[in-house]
């Protein structure tokens, strides 16, 4: 059964994610003035102290950041340079119509003979977007502090899933959750005998975990909401050619905290391995929405539900804590799942609506109040352990928040 959106709805996704692009488009313009206040704060100094910060070389650093801020903008201008890939063509806005259907569309980028990445977009989530008023509307809109820095945590979100300075972090995560996919398909060792188990990760973000687990042999399918991600991740996926083809500074926006001026302007390069380098006949898709929505949709008596079981893993990394209903994130979960099939989670519990000026629900329970509303769905826990880890931290700067996440293995009963 399709779901169909009204005007209304239809007009704010298209206004969100035009917002999105502006803020992409803006961000030059965004960070050089936040940079240029360094700048004029210099001039409201007595003299004596404008020459001792000039022995410093404190003006030569301000203009280092200006640098690497451009070349971020380069690099940003690359992921919004053709936003059509997620819609219709920006000359050709489609009938309205055709956007209420709610049918979704797919994309499919060939690598060569090995393999195809594919961003799926269903709805609710609609980038069946009409372009038509998008140009005008992004050279009207300003970007908010909010909006800059999600842009700002994308950067750092590539240096955690591309990078092979975030290859520890990364590990720290992806590794257990990995080994304990393996473990539990164990009669299945070689890759070519995995092809046919499903493994589905919500908030895949920018798509390493999923590329991992598809690299292992699973058929697997990231599930990300955020535009932001979206954008990114098919830049990284789809337009790629060779490892270390970008160069991006992640951590050129905040002064606090540096033990040198390295720590801050230390340049990384993206992609530490070549996406396109999946082994032959891999399966691996990005489907772009909202995950209660696309896997939880409700459906009218006697329709099929096309997700029910269809899964025989779901992989959970820092992400429970995105809900706004804790209870049917995880009656989804355990709905999608095959008889006998795995949930592996690791994360934190950092609400994210906890507190929230939206008016939107949010249930936060504690970790042990979790595991005890798993077990009563129909969970069967086991391999719990914690597992310290920071996340999208700057390996070195004077300050790193630790997270004790939570890890466990749990079996559709």
């Amino acid at each position: 059964m399709s779901q169909t959106f009204s005007d209304a709805e239809i007009e704010e996704e298209q206004k969100h994610f035009s917002n999105v692009i502006a803020t992409f488009q803006q961000y030059a313009q965004y960070s050089l003035a936040a940079n240029n206040r360094r700048r004029k704060d210099i001039y409201t100094l007595p003299q004596g102290d404008k020459d001792l910060l000039d022995v410093l070389g404190y003006r030569q650093k301000l203009q280092e950041v200006d640098r690497a801020i451009l070349a971020n903008a380069e690099f940003l201008k690359l992921i919004v340079a053709n936003p059509e890939i997620f819609g219709h063509d920006l000359d050709s806005p489609k009938d309205a119509d055709e956007d209420k259907a709610g049918c979704g569309t797919l994309h499919e980028h060939s690598h060569g003979d090995a393999h195809s990445h594919s961003h799926s977009h269903p709805h609710p989530h609609n980038h069946s977007h009409d372009y038509s008023n998008v140009s005008q509307h992004q050279r009207k809109y300003k970007p908010t502090d909010f909006d800059m820095d999600k842009l700002r945590s994308t950067l750092k979100q590539f240096v955690r899933d591309w990078s092979q300075e975030g290859k520890e972090e990364r590990e720290t995560c992806y590794v257990p959750m990995k080994d304990a996919l393996v473990a539990h398909f164990s009669d299945k060792p070689s890759p070519e005998l995995r092809k046919n188990i499903r493994v589905l990760v919500p908030g895949a973000g920018l798509g390493r975990l999923a590329y991992d687990v598809a690299k292992l042999g699973f058929a697997c399918q990231g599930n990300e909401f955020s535009h932001y991600m979206l954008l990114a991740s098919y830049l990284i996926l789809n337009r790629t050619d060779t490892i270390g083809q970008y160069t991006i500074y992640p951590y050129v926006h905040s002064f606090s905290n540096l033990p040198d001026r390295d720590a801050m302007l230390h340049p990384v390069k993206i992609p530490d391995v070549l996406p396109s380098a999946l082994p032959a006949g891999s399966n691996f898709s990005l489907v772009a929405g909202d995950f209660e929505e696309i896997y939880g949709a409700e459906y009218e008596e006697g329709d099929v539900e096309p997700q029910a079981g269809q899964w025989d893993a779901v992989l959970t990394c820092f992400f429970i804590d995105t809900a706004k209903n804790i209870v049917n994130y995880l009656r989804i979960i355990h709905r999608i799942l095959a008889p006998g099939g795995v949930w592996i989670n690791m994360g934190p519990l950092l609400w994210h609506f906890e507190n929230n000026a939206t008016n939107d629900p949010s249930i936060e329970l504690d970790l042990e109040e979790v595991k005890i509303l798993a077990r009563k769905i129909g969970f069967v826990i086991s391999d719990e352990r914690m597992i310290d880890t920071t996340y999208t931290s700057n390996s070195r700067s004077m300050l790193g928040y630790v997270y004790k996440t939570a890890f466990w293995t749990a079996t559709k009963a």
